[in-house]
């Protein structure tokens, strides 16, 4: 009899437990945009202008690395007024090359710009297909699997940040 009514009391419990789940899914989006050709497409644009860039900052190097091979060897030559302007000239050039990783490379710099362009609108695209799946198979909310475990859509009546505030007495 006691085993029954234990029995029982389990099986309501998973039962109310169970109605009470959370639904949720995992996607992996890089593996996602790896299949999907445009990504590929952009990826491949971005590759070349990266190279492009790379190519142009490593001919400016180039140069300037002559350009200091050549002081070196003829400074002991040149006039304090030559040697003044050639240091000039050197650092002039050294200035441009850093400005120019940084303008191409740099935090928000061309690079940076270019990915927005291209790849963005392709993020997007997956970033609205999840949310239409999760609203059309009532998840609750879904994981990104692809760089560590990310939220990348919940349900905003699961978000109690607000009741977090008001236990909190912020306003």
């Amino acid at each position: 009899m006691m085993k029954k009514l234990f029995l029982l009391l389990t099986f309501a419990i998973a039962a109310i437990t169970g109605a009470h789940a959370q639904r949720y899914a995992i996607v992996d989006t890089r593996y996602i945009l790896d299949k999907m050709p445009e990504y590929a497409t952009a990826q491949k644009q971005l590759d070349e202008i990266s190279k492009a860039w790379e190519k142009e900052i490593s001919d400016k190097q180039q140069t300037l690395t002559k350009m200091y091979r050549d002081f070196d060897a003829e400074q002991v030559m040149l006039s304090e007024e030559l040697k003044k302007k050639r240091e000039d000239q050197l650092f002039n050039l050294e200035k441009e090359v850093r400005m120019l990783q940084s303008q191409r490379f740099g935090f928000e710099g061309d690079l940076f710009k270019k990915r927005q362009d291209l790849i963005k609108p392709i993020q997007d695209k997956v970033y609205n297909a999840i949310q239409k799946l999760a609203v059309d198979r009532s998840y609750d909310f879904i994981l990104d699997k692809s760089e560590g475990i990310t939220v990348i859509f919940a349900d905003p009546k699961l978000d109690k940040s607000e009741d977090i505030l008001k236990a909190l007495g912020v306003k």
